[in-house]
This record gives structure tokens, sequence and C-alpha cells, in this order.
């Protein structure tokens, strides 16, 4: 009698835990990533124009080129390391069906150059810090930056001359130009 309650017990635990890790699985494997596109759930590649790479939604990789051969990742290269996948732009492959997206490389380059920005995307989920990286900057161009500073300096421009004018001193007289 007690080894049949033992093992009725051994049982019970044995199913429980293949029940558990059953639903884990179904729910991490195939599921859009939260920087994903909000209404495309059941898609199998984004292109990712900024960076010419794709991303496989069913087993979570990128695929890019790596040394003259198409790889397969859990993060893109290093040298994209401050890209937002948040805000960059996805193209849904909604008509491709097959394993080797890359095949029309070609193709996507032209068609989706790097910039390119069709319809305007929401993500999935909200972005938990910034980039592909954790704790890594957002990726900001030259011209940018360039922008940024120059602003900075016609602030101060006016707040000086602003200043000037105030304490009679004529503002912009006298000033080179």
């Amino acid at each position: 009698m007690k080894t049949i309650k033992l093992l009725l017990f051994a049982c019970g635990l044995f199913i429980a835990g293949s029940v558990q890790a059953q639903v884990s699985l179904r729910i991490n494997l195939g599921s859009p990533p939260q920087w994903g596109p909000v209404g495309y759930s059941d898609v199998h590649y984004y292109y990712l124009p900024d960076v010419e790479a794709y991303y496989d939604v069913q087993s979570s990789m990128f695929i890019y080129m790596n040394a003259g051969r198409w790889v397969r990742r859990s993060s893109l290269p290093l040298r994209y390391r401050n890209y937002d996948l948040y805000n960059g732009y996805k193209v849904v492959m909604s008509d491709y069906h097959g394993n080797t997206p890359y095949n029309d490389f070609r193709q996507h380059k032209m068609k989706y150059a790097k910039g390119y920005h069709g319809e305007q995307q929401r993500s999935i989920g909200n972005r938990p810090g910034n980039g592909n990286y954790r704790n890594s900057p957002p990726m900001r161009s030259r011209t940018y930056q360039r922008d940024v500073q120059q602003r900075g300096q016609n602030d101060r421009y006016q707040k000086n001359n602003k200043s000037n004018k105030e304490n009679g001193r004529g503002g912009d007289k006298g000033r080179k130009k």
C-alpha cells in the first residue's frame, strides 16, 4: 500500500513537471519580440533596412552577412550595438515562406534602402532600456549632434543679445557677424 502511494505521488510530480515545461515552451517559442510591430503575430521574418539584416521571429535569431556568409545570431553585430530596435523600421515579410529570406536580399536592399520608413509602426511592448544592448545610448547621427550643438549656441547668443539690450548695451551693436 505504501509503495503504491509513493508510486502515484512520483507519477503526479512527473506529470506536473512535464505540463509546466510544455506551457513555458509554448509561451516563449515563436512569439514576436517586444520591439516587433503591432498586428503581425503570425509573421516569420522582419527585414531591418537600417542594418541590412533579417529577424527570424520563430527562432528569435538575427540573420545578417558576416565575412561574406549569412549567419544566424541571437544579437546584432557589435557595430550595431547602439541601434534602437524599437524605433528602427521593420519591414514585415508576410508574403515570404521558407528558411532563407536573404535569397531576395538584393531586391530587399533596393526596395527598402537604409533609412526606409513605410507606414508608421508601433512596437508591441515598451522599451526596457535604450538601444539593442542593455544600458547603451540611442544612436545619433553626426548631423543630429551638430544640429543640437548649433541650437545650443543660438540659444546662448539670443539670451546674451536680449540681456545686452535690457542693460542698454545695444544688443547687436559692435558685434562682428
